[in-house]
């Protein structure tokens, strides 16, 4: 689908025309540079590699470094396959703007969830505890209790809920709907939360 990289700003309300309040996410969608151009020819299909932000030069090895000079362009922060673009709409060093969305469009946000750490299995998987919190039992309440049974089949089952890491995954956020575009400003806001926290990348898709 055709889309834009955007950095998260935050969220905020914004006023319909008749005096609603609609909580909104602020994106900064773009202007993002087309680093390639994949064709049915040469690739069996067509996409657009859209690049965001800038990538400080001593983070960029020396292959790629080489690559973005032949280019002309400056190492970008973030790289995504775009597809559904018009075939000879686009070609390298080009800039997509936000002026690709209008109010009204429905997006899905993609983007890496909020990282929580390691957590147990209560806060993790929403597990009620064990034992009760008088006679000195209190510090089972947040076990997880048996993880497996002895007789049969004497382990512990593959995929069994235990404390791990929590969050810092890949989520995607459907039928989003644009509220407002402030193209000059590189502006887009949609109503309702995306996932990732202040200042993380996130792919929207038209």
């Amino acid at each position: 689908m055709p889309g834009l990289l955007a950095k998260k700003l935050g969220m905020t309300n914004i006023y319909s025309e008749d005096g609603q309040i609609i909580p909104v996410t602020v994106l900064e969608a773009g202007p993002c540079k087309v680093y390639s151009v994949k064709t049915n020819d040469k690739d069996g299909y067509f996409s657009l590699q859209l690049g965001f932000g800038e990538k400080k030069e001593k983070k960029v090895n020396k292959p790629q470094a080489i690559v973005y000079k032949k280019l002309g362009l400056v190492p970008p922060l973030v790289l995504k396959e775009f597809k559904n673009f018009s075939p000879d709409q686009f070609k390298v060093g080009d800039e997509v703007k936000v002026d690709l969305f209008q109010v009204g469009d429905k997006v899905k946000v993609s983007g890496k969830s909020k990282g929580k750490g390691f957590q147990g299995v209560v806060k993790r998987h929403g597990f009620g505890g064990v034992g009760g919190t008088t006679h000195g039992q209190s510090d089972r309440v947040r076990a997880p209790g048996s993880i497996g049974a002895s007789s049969y089949p004497s382990r512990v089952f593959k995929g069994q809920r235990m404390a791990g890491r929590k969050g810092y995954e890949n989520v995607t956020v459907r039928n989003l709907k644009v509220v407002k575009v402030i193209a000059d400003k590189n502006i887009i806001m949609v109503k309702g939360a995306v996932p990732g926290s202040i200042n993380s990348i996130v792919a929207i898709n038209k």
